[in-house]
């Protein structure tokens, strides 16, 4: 798995980003989760997925496309946290919608790019 930079600004505020393994992490085992977002901690943990007794991929491409998805849903926690939205907004502490934002904001990325570099060729 490629070296994830450490450190992020998520709206002007730096959090911290770690990996680590599920048996150590007392928090992913009792909440089944996969990662998480720290608020008052300014702290993303995403797993280590090399324990074999968590995760078993068919190639590294699958391991890669996995991290990146957790990664990205655990920053999308941040965004909607430091913007003020998932204190007042009911939807925006809602999984299914941030895991939607998450899986899609790639691809909405891609297409906003492939659109601004044809208009302005």
């Amino acid at each position: 798995m490629n070296k994830i930079e450490n450190k992020i600004c998520v709206l002007g505020t730096e959090y911290s980003i770690e990996v680590h393994k599920i048996s150590n992490d007392e928090h992913m085992i009792k909440n089944s989760m996969m990662g998480y977002c720290w608020y008052d901690e300014k702290l993303i943990v995403i797993p280590d997925t090399s324990e074999k007794e968590y995760f078993d991929f068919a190639d590294n491409n699958a391991e890669i496309s996995f991290i990146n998805k957790v990664l990205r849903h655990e920053i999308i926690h941040a965004f909607l946290y430091e913007s003020g939205l998932s204190v007042c907004c009911e939807w925006a502490n809602n999984e299914m919608i941030v895991d939607w934002i998450a899986i899609q904001s790639p691809k909405i990325e891609n297409l906003i790019n492939s659109y601004q570099n044809h208009m302005w060729r």
